[in-house]
């Protein structure tokens, strides 16, 4: 079937939006870590409008695309990172810097205003959510089948970048119950696991806690590699809507 140019246009946007995020990601220098300074994020310390953290990067998902709105701003529980999308897509990413070993477990706070409009991450068009928590891993790509080392190689011919070997997310969701996962509209090497999003969730805070290597070989099928970035990300460009969400602190935690 013939596609109109602009749904073809549309459609090959939609598929590089992964291979931006990921590109910009590997440009970013290796962080310099003080011999005290642990990997995560507390923005329960850090004074309301100050300025991002030092080594976090509000990366774009597509070039041209605008960017969501990442404040610090005052909660209840303190000082928190509040995200605003206005039909934007942009993640707030940091290189990685994690010892799975020690610690394979994050946990995290974070509450969404409401759900999105007309979301749903199993269809292209649709896949936005108000928030997810995003981890990105290195691998041996010669494992891969041949289809997907060749869509890396188109990727790499398009942003000039490897693209990560895989991709885990842990998002928040109307349309699967908590424990779905879901793989992503255009590539399995980004799986997505449902955390939230069930009736009574928006507008609340939610303590969440997972373990990340389980969690890995759960949906890739294998052990993890070494994590390259992690970060958040609150996105509606596909819908062309707006949502509000606000994050708390992330740790990295030993096991179990």
């Amino acid at each position: 079937m013939h596609l109109p140019s602009s749904r073809r246009t549309r459609q090959r946007t939609a598929r590089s939006a992964w291979i931006a995020v990921c590109a910009a990601l590997l440009l970013l220098p290796p962080p310099i870590l003080a011999q005290d300074q642990k990997p995560g994020i507390a923005f329960s310390t850090i004074e309301p409008g100050a300025p991002l953290p030092a080594g976090w990067k509000n990366l774009p998902v597509v070039h041209g695309k605008p960017l969501t709105q990442y404040t610090l701003v005052h909660d209840d529980h303190g000082t928190v990172l509040q995200a605003d999308a206005n039909r934007s897509a942009s993640a707030l990413m940091h290189e990685g810097d994690i010892d799975l070993a020690r610690t394979p477990v994050v946990a995290w706070r974070w509450k969404a205003d409401r759900p999105i409009e007309g979301a749903d991450n199993r269809v292209a068009s649709k896949e936005d959510a108000p928030t997810r928590l995003v981890f990105v891993f290195d691998g041996d790509k010669s494992k891969l089948s041949m289809f997907d080392r060749a869509k890396m190689s188109v990727a790499k011919q398009l942003g000039g970048q490897d693209l990560p070997y895989a991709t885990l997310m842990y998002i928040w969701s109307t349309n699967a119950a908590p424990g779905t996962v879901i793989a992503n509209p255009h590539t399995d090497r980004v799986q997505m696991i449902v955390v939230s999003g069930q009736p009574g969730d928006a507008g609340q805070w939610q303590s969440l806690r997972r373990n990340i290597v389980e969690d890995y070989q759960r949906v890739f099928h294998e052990a993890p590699g070494r994590i390259t970035g992690y970060g958040l990300l609150t996105d509606t460009d596909n819908t062309g809507t707006t949502t509000r969400a606000w994050y708390g602190d992330v740790q990295f935690l030993p096991g179990p």
